[in-house]
């Protein structure tokens, strides 16, 4: 059973940072891709990033790149999403998720986490 648990999430002002933290178990951590999603009410599930199982090779949306910076430490089996000059736009839900296909702009992953709120005042 594999199960993902973030953590990180909060309120924080517009220019302001969070880093939000993926914790995995139940299966072979560094055996496979991770990433985050995000979503609003109303809205469909959005593709952030995505992480292959190495490290090597990192994807980002483009409403993201430059800002986010996601990255993997196998020997803790987590992932993390560092978010910088964050927006309003940026509030949401997000969800780590584990494993699927990935390309450079897209990532169906198989397993999701619950989710943890972030915030952007203006």
């Amino acid at each position: 059973q594999v199960q993902l648990v973030e953590s990180g999430g909060g309120l924080v002002q517009t220019g302001g940072s969070l880093r939000l933290s993926c914790a995995a178990s139940g299966r072979t951590f560094s055996a496979h891709a991770m990433g985050w999603f995000r979503q609003t009410p109303g809205k469909e599930r959005e593709f952030v990033a995505v992480i292959s199982l190495t490290g090597s090779s990192t994807y980002y949306a483009d409403s993201v790149k430059g800002r986010f910076t996601i990255s993997r430490d196998n020997a803790k089996n987590t992932v993390y999403l560092q978010m910088n000059s964050l927006k309003p736009e940026d509030t949401a839900v997000y969800y780590c998720a584990d494993d699927g296909e990935y390309g450079d702009s897209y990532y169906y992953p198989t397993f999701w986490g619950q989710g943890t709120q972030v915030t952007v005042s203006s």
